[in-house]
């Protein structure tokens, strides 16, 4: 009975702090993964490097629809990307992939990101239908302790163009395999 209660213990630690499962909601991230599939997150990496998928609480901003950028000066139809988030952190969680790294200097053209005047070089995004919902062609640059997260699925993703970045603070991890369902089962 002690080493059951040892290893649910364990197990809950493991869980709580380490590596943590997650069931991926929407098509966002489409084709890289699948809404249904599930991910296991290492929580002990919350400082992503770019290309990352991560998993992350996003700004109170992204609840409503449509999302509100924190910067009060953005409005619908401004050709920028939103730049700063809002103050306060939402209890959803999302998994988006990082295309901005701290002091990143980004545009968006037809759902690709221009990351300090360079294309990114992105085979997993899916293409905009429309280009014009997928075009902020004026920069921002990615605030000092943030980061500018996007899904795959570029013409449907609610992301970071919409909410802006999301600070460090507010990620739970980098995701690291998918172990469902058995067909997709991989390491990112």
């Amino acid at each position: 009975m002690l080493t059951v209660a040892i290893a649910i213990g364990a197990a809950f630690l493991i869980q709580a702090f380490v590596v943590k499962p997650y069931k991926v909601p929407t098509t966002s991230m489409v084709p890289t993964i699948r809404r249904g599939q599930r991910v296991l997150v290492n929580r002990l990496d919350t400082h992503p490097g770019l290309g990352d998928i991560v998993v992350f609480h996003p700004p109170a901003g992204a609840n409503p629809q449509p999302a509100v950028c924190g910067d009060s000066a953005e409005g619908a139809g401004h050709p920028q990307a939103c730049d700063q988030p809002t103050r306060r952190e939402s209890s959803q969680t999302f998994i988006k992939r990082v295309v901005g790294l701290p002091g990143d200097r980004i545009s968006i053209r037809d759902g690709h990101v221009i990351r300090n005047g360079t294309p990114e070089k992105a085979p997993y995004a899916q293409p905009c239908p429309d280009s014009d919902l997928c075009t902020f062609p004026e920069t921002i640059i990615v605030p000092p302790h943030h980061y500018f997260l996007m899904g795959d699925n570029r013409g449907i993703s609610d992301d970071g163009r919409f909410w802006g970045p999301v600070p460090q603070a507010w990620l739970i991890g980098v995701a690291v395999l998918t172990y469902w369902p058995p067909d997709r089962i991989g390491i990112f």
